[in-house]
């Protein structure tokens, strides 16, 4: 895979008043394909969004590398983290929140472009009005004056102003009506189409992702434990992480034959546990109903599972879950399952 974007073993943690380190993400590696779109779900507090944030170093992270191309943030000065940032821009869950409610929408387009000193701001605010499908008279206009798809839109014109590689989009459609939705998400697959952009799409709604993404990361308490094509993942889930979130998908009858398998209904006890105290061994142990006695005492990486090339995956599981019935069997991801 050609990579524009190169993750290893990112690390983001945050002091709390009373002493104690959130592991917001802790060490998280993957790799984002030219054209690829990547979408990255799990539940609330996984770190998805705090993810996204030390990308584009809006929080640094505190050790771990990313790379841009040949580029390596880490070493970038200011002005050298200016200039990547062209590259990679971001379009917030909040699409009023993100945009100065004194602007007008053309000064908000305009901005990126007159920080990066770009020739014919005006024309260039007017091709992308017309591009995320706005009239030509919303430059003129305030923000409070668009609904909120349109808002999105305006917030998605702005991201695409310096002609960027890749779009991190954090919940980007989860304040929309779904009528709206499906709109924005259509204009993104367009875009990527038209300007062959890598995307990665971070989202709760597992229908979205499937329909938009070409690989997902499933996310767990500020780790990736499992990573595979979208529709292998959909079809056959491996984590048991992953095989609960998507049982949870309301699936007609007729989903079967759009990839999604048919599955019982996978309830997982408790909440996600305090990231400043994470379990001993796999974290997903304590709400696992496929828990043994060596995922309390050994974390499992986050290893190759089954066959090799267009439909490999990656699951940080000491066992792999298999067939309908959900019969555990040894992954190959975990040598020490044999002692179990």
């Amino acid at each position: 895979m050609n990579a524009v974007l190169s993750v290893r073993h990112l690390v983001k943690h945050f002091a709390t008043a009373d002493g104690r380190t959130v592991r917001a993400v802790d060490d998280v590696s993957f790799d984002l394909g030219a054209g690829e779109i990547l979408g990255i779900v799990g539940e609330s507090g996984c770190g998805k969004s705090t993810l996204a944030r030390a990308l584009l170093y809006l929080n640094p992270p505190d050790s771990g590398e990313i790379r841009l191309g040949d580029v390596d943030l880490a070493q970038c000065s200011r002005a050298g983290l200016k200039r990547a940032r062209a590259d990679l821009q971001m379009v917030f869950q909040d699409p009023f929140g993100s945009l100065n409610p004194r602007h007008t929408v053309g000064t908000i387009i305009a901005e990126p472009l007159i920080v990066h000193r770009r020739p014919n701001a005006r024309a260039r605010v007017r091709e992308l009005l017309d591009l995320v499908g706005l009239p030509q008279n919303a430059a003129e206009r305030l923000p409070h004056q668009f609904s909120g798809g349109q808002r999105q839109r305006i917030a998605i014109a702005r991201a695409l102003a310096l002609s960027p590689r890749i779009i991190v989009a954090d919940e980007a459609v989860s304040a929309l009506d779904v009528s709206i939705q499906s709109q924005i998400i259509n204009l993104l697959s367009e875009l990527r189409a038209a300007f062959g952009l890598s995307m990665i799409f971070i989202s709760h709604d597992l229908s979205v992702v499937r329909h938009l993404s070409d690989r997902v990361a499933v996310m767990y308490l500020g780790r990736f434990v499992e990573v595979a094509p979208a529709a292998t993942l959909f079809a056959d889930p491996r984590h048991p992480y992953t095989q609960a979130l998507i049982s949870a998908i309301p699936a007609p009858p007729a989903a079967a034959g759009r990839g999604i398998a048919k599955r019982a209904r996978r309830v997982l006890p408790g909440e996600v546990p305090d990231p400043s105290q994470p379990p001993s061994g796999c974290r997903f142990h304590p709400r696992c109903f496929a828990a043994a006695d060596i995922c309390r005492a050994s974390s499992p990486p986050l290893s190759q599972v089954g066959q090799s090339g267009a439909d490999a995956r990656l699951a940080a599981c000491h066992f792999a879950m298999e067939g309908e019935g959900g019969r555990l069997t040894p992954s190959r991801a975990a040598p020490l399952a044999a002692a179990r």
